[in-house]
């Protein structure tokens, strides 16, 4: 490996310790080999995310030129271009090494690109069509760096996952993306429960949810639960090497619903997290656990998840 091409893996590293607490933390339990290439996909993932939403001097149509500028680097990689950009080497090599999925990437442009137009969405198969992009594809991207004795099976399982943390993310920051204009939690669930966008609003402002908004959100957990259980089954279809780094990431996502939870479904008081010392008690015990421990199924009472698993 060139220096360039280290250089970029190391700027996606950091990038993955700086922003991606949790995640991080589980990927260190991977073969050290595969490390590098989970933090690409963080890289890229995150620099995209960060030129949707942390770009706030600048208006939609710039933050969309931007993108689309950025894009057009990354394509003109994948046919054998030379870049110059810190990021994009990693990714692009990362993608080689692996023959991941063009199409995926793709998918995952178009989603950020929704969020310089999109707003709220109307249901939760609109929800789903976003995090098709946001998320499921993180899942199958990974795939082949995780390793699996049975792709075909541990696929519908690994873009389950994807579904959970990003849903767990959406619960955790509906006052954050309120901020940032957007509301991920379907306005068919709002209605469900008689709250309003201003409702959502006013929460933030006085920090606390009214009982209306807490339904939702235990709503919303039910839901978040029914897509770890629909991924659990794939753990055991990894490659051995790799199960303790994901079941310590299940656990660990899984852990701020229970914050939630334990918050009594009030996501506006503070931000959920898990705290540093289960944190590290959750990674120690997943490397420990062997290769072929169960996984912690959380129960629930719901049985309506779309695409992809639950009837």
């Amino acid at each position: 490996m060139d220096d360039s091409l280290a250089a970029s893996y190391e700027r996606c590293r950091e990038l993955h310790k700086r922003h991606g607490r949790t995640y991080y933390l589980a990927t260190r339990l991977l073969p050290a080999w595969k490390r590098r290439h989970v933090h690409a996909l963080y890289g890229f993932t995150r620099y995209a995310d960060e030129i949707v939403d942390r770009t706030d001097d600048l208006p939609p149509a710039e933050r969309a030129r931007w993108l689309g500028r950025w894009s057009e680097r990354f394509v003109a990689g994948l046919h054998g271009a030379p870049v110059d950009d810190p990021l994009l080497p990693a990714v692009l090599h990362t993608i080689a090494v692996f023959d991941l999925d063009r199409d995926d990437f793709a998918s995952f442009l178009r989603s950020m690109a929704m969020d310089l137009t999109v707003t709220s969405y109307a249901t939760y198969e609109d929800v789903l069509d976003y995090m098709e992009g946001s998320a499921a594809v993180i899942g199958t991207m990974m795939l082949p760096i995780l390793g699996s004795s049975d792709p075909g099976a541990a696929r519908g399982p690994a873009r389950q996952l994807g579904l959970a943390f990003q849903l767990t993310n959406f619960i955790r920051d509906v006052g954050e993306d309120l901020h940032l204009g957007r509301t991920y939690l379907p306005d068919e669930d709002l209605d469900k429960f008689g709250i309003t966008r201003s409702d959502l609003a006013d929460a933030v402002t006085s920090r606390a949810a009214t009982p209306q908004i807490k339904n939702l959100i235990a709503y919303e957990v039910e839901r978040a639960r029914l897509h770890y259980a629909a991924a659990a089954p794939g753990i055991a279809l990894l490659a051995p090497g790799s199960r303790s780094c994901i079941r310590a990431a299940y656990t660990l996502y899984g852990g701020i619903l229970d914050e939630v939870v334990a918050a009594d479904y009030d996501v506006f008081v503070r931000r959920a997290t898990v705290p540093n010392r289960r944190r590290a008690a959750v990674a120690a015990r997943a490397l420990l656990a062997g290769a072929d421990a169960p996984i912690a199924v959380p129960p629930t009472n719901l049985r309506t998840v779309s695409r992809a698993g639950v009837a």
